[in-house]
């Protein structure tokens, strides 16, 4: 098993303060390879979450291809949520001042943010959600519908997240039936 396979399964199971022998002996090297390949623990916590998130990009491409605008959406939606599981641990090392960390989120954005956009868009002109979703909302308000709260009942992020994709798709059809009656209309008015 890879060096970063590893590490992003320690991460996602005990976060990123896991301890690096325990990541280099379940990856069957010695701790001095390990350090060889990542000098610090944040290079190897860049080295996982840039992985990961080339592996979401990639998810969009696929899914994109393989089904529908609206099911292509939704899954990589799940993949995303999925995505926010294993990396729970990492806000606290993002929001720790190590300079190593602050690109991570530009990064994310960067890499994710047209990708996304274009799943919204195919998605909305196919009427199967509402237009005029911009990626930055759907990232941010799936991410926090993920968070647990801090009091009262645990939420099911699944649920959360299946509501507020119910709410992308509410008056997706009508928006489309809405602007082809009124094509028709202006098409027999110059009839």
């Amino acid at each position: 098993m890879s060096l970063l396979q590893t590490a992003a399964e320690d991460f996602a199971r005990s976060g990123v303060d896991v301890p690096m022998r325990e990541i280099a002996d379940r990856a069957g090297v010695g701790v001095g390879t390990l350090y060889r390949h990542f000098p610090t623990r944040s290079d190897l916590i860049v080295a996982v979450y840039r992985k990961e998130v080339d592996q979401c990009l990639d998810a969009v491409s696929a899914l994109a291809a393989e089904y529908p605008p609206g099911d292509a959406l939704a899954r990589w939606v799940e993949q995303y949520v999925d995505f926010i599981a294993a990396h729970r641990g990492l806000a606290a090392a993002l929001n720790s001042g190590d300079a190593a960390l602050e690109g991570l989120p530009a990064y994310f954005q960067q890499r994710l943010g047209p990708a996304v956009q274009g799943l919204l868009d195919t998605a909305a002109t196919a009427g199967e959600i509402r237009p005029g979703v911009m990626a930055n909302e759907l990232i941010h308000a799936v991410a926090m519908l993920c968070v647990p709260p801090h009091c009262g009942e645990p939420t099911d992020p699944r649920r959360m997240v299946g509501l507020f994709m119910d709410g992308l798709r509410y008056g997706a059809g009508g928006a489309v039936a809405r602007r082809g009656k009124r094509r028709s209309l202006k098409t027999d008015e110059l009839g």
